[in-house]
C-alpha cells in the first residue's frame, strides 16, 4: 500500500507551512498506512509514531450529537425537543428555550452566538501571558452554561449557521438530565464500548496532561500585546494575532475543561478512522438517527470549514468539489493541535490527519484528502 501523494501532502504541510509535526493514518478496506512528517518534539527532535494520544478539538461534537442520537433510538428523548422541556430556566439573555430544539444545538442553527469570542473566556487564554496564568483553569458544567448564553443571540433559530460550542454545552447538559449519568459516561456507554474504541474517552475535568504516546503541542495561536480580547469579531480576529515569526509555544500542559461536550475528547487517529468509518457508513446509528445525522444544511456566512455542508456535529464535502463523491467527516482545533478524519460515504476509505499546532490553513485538509481520494477529485 504505496501513499507517495499523500506523503508529499504531509511534507507541505511541514515546509511550507510552519507544522511542527503532521500524521496521516489510512484505512482503505483491510488494509492501513500510516504517514508523518516533521517531529513531535522541537526540542528533542524525536519523531512522531503511530497510537499518539491526542486532543480532537471540536470532532467532541460528532461524540454528542453520537451519543444524543442514541439516547433519541432509545426512546429517551426526540431531537425535536425542545431545549425548555428538559432544562427549563437554562437559556436566558434572549435565548428562547421554547424555540429552540436539539436539532438547532447539534446542527449549529440555533442562533447561539459563536462561543469561542466570548472574552470572559478568551481573554483567559488569548495571550501568552494570560495562558501562562489560566492554562490549569478548571471549567465546571455551570461555568459553561452561563457563558453559553453570555451574549444575546445573533439570528432567530434555524434561520442560519453559526459555529457556536455554546449550544454544545447546552446539549451535554440535556444528556445528563435525560440519563442522571455524567456526560462521560454516556459517551462511553453509546459510542466507544460498542465500536471498541480503546483508546477514546472525554477527558477527566482536572487532567491537564496525557498518557504516553503523545507529542508535544504547540501554539502560536495568541493575540498581539495590548490586544483586548473583547474587540475580536469572527472578521478581525486575523489581523489580530501575533508575529507568525514567533517561536510557538508548547502548550501540552494545558486543562481543556473549556471544551467539555463541545470539544474535549482525547483519541487517536486510529480510533478516529473507525469512528468516523461507522457514522459515516450508519455502522453506529439506526438507519432513522444515521440519516438525522447527515441531513445537512448551508455553513455560508458562519465562519467556518469552505465548499462544505453542516449536518449534527459532522460535516459532508460538497459534492460539486468532489465529482459526485461523497466525504464525510468531522474536525477540531485548539491551543496546540487540529485533526480531521474523512470518510467515504461506505466507511471502508477514511484518512485521519492529526498536526502537534493549531489550525494553519485549509490547504492543509484540502491537500490530505485530494492525495487520499484522487480518484473523485
Amino acid at each position: 500500500m504505496t501513499h507517495t501523494e499523500i506523503q508529499n501532502a504531509l511534507d507541505r504541510a511541514v515546509a511550507e507551512h510552519g507544522v511542527p509535526g503532521i500524521v496521516a493514518e489510512v484505512r482503505d478496506g483491510d488494509e492501513t498506512w500510516f504517514g508523518t512528517a516533521g517531529v513531535a518534539d522541537l526540542a528533542t527532535g524525536a519523531k512522531r509514531v503511530p497510537g499518539e494520544n491526542l486532543h480532537t478539538g471540536s470532532s467532541g461534537k460528532a461524540f454528542t450529537a453520537a451519543a444524543m442520537l442514541a439516547l433519541e433510538a432509545e426512546g429517551r428523548l426526540s431531537i425535536d425537543d425542545t431545549v425548555e422541556r428538559h432544562l427549563p430556566g437554562v437559556l436566558t439573555n434572549g435565548y428562547d428555550g421554547n424555540k429552540i430544539t436539539i436539532r438547532h444545538l447539534l446542527s449549529n442553527s440555533s442562533g447561539m452566538f459563536a462561543t469561542g469570542l466570548a472574552p470572559e473566556a478568551s481573554h483567559r487564554y488569548a495571550t501568552r501571558s494570560g495562558f501562562a496564568e489560566h492554562h490549569l483553569d478548571v471549567w465546571t458544567k455551570e461555568d459553561l452554561l452561563k457563558l453559553a448564553v453570555s451574549q444575546p443571540p445573533v439570528f432567530e433559530p434555524g434561520a442560519a449557521f453559526t459555529y457556536s460550542n455554546g449550544g454544545f454545552y447546552v446539549a451535554g447538559a440535556i444528556i445528563e438530565k435525560v440519563t442522571g449519568n455524567s456526560y462521560a459516561d454516556e459517551v462511553h456507554r453509546t459510542i466507544v464500548e460498542p465500536l471498541g474504541l480503546s483508546s477514546t474517552r472525554v477527558r477527566g475535568r482536572h487532567e491537564s496532561d496525557y498518557a504516553e504516546p503523545h507529542p508535544r503541542f504547540y501554539s502560536s495561536q495568541f493575540l498581539k500585546d495590548g490586544v483586548d480580547p473583547a474587540s475580536v469579531t469572527p472578521e478581525n480576529w486575523e489581523s489580530l494575532i501575533e508575529d507568525p515569526g514567533m517561536a510557538p509555544l508548547d502548550v501540552t500542559v494545558f486543562n481543556t475543561s473549556l471544551g467539555w461536550s463541545a470539544g474535549d475528547v482525547v483519541s487517536t487517529t486510529g480510533d478516529m478512522t473507525r469512528f468516523v468509518g461507522a457514522l459515516a457508513s450508519g455502522a453506529l446509528l439506526p438507519e432513522e438517527q444515521h440519516r438525522e445525522m447527515w441531513t445537512t444544511i448551508s455553513t455560508e456566512g458562519g465562519y467556518w470549514m469552505p465548499y462544505a455542508r453542516y449536518g449534527l456535529g459532522v460535516f459532508e464535502f460538497d459534492r460539486e468539489i468532489t465529482n459526485g463523491m461523497v466525504l464525510r467527516g468531522v474536525g477540531g482545533s485548539l491551543w496546540g493541535s487540529y485533526i480531521c478524519t474523512v470518510s467515504s460515504e461506505d466507511g471502508r476509505h477514511v484518512v485521519s490527519l492529526h498536526t502537534n499546532t493549531e489550525w494553519k490553513t485549509w490547504d492543509i485538509v484540502f491537500d490530505v484528502v485530494k492525495a487520499e481520494f484522487a480518484k473523485g477529485l
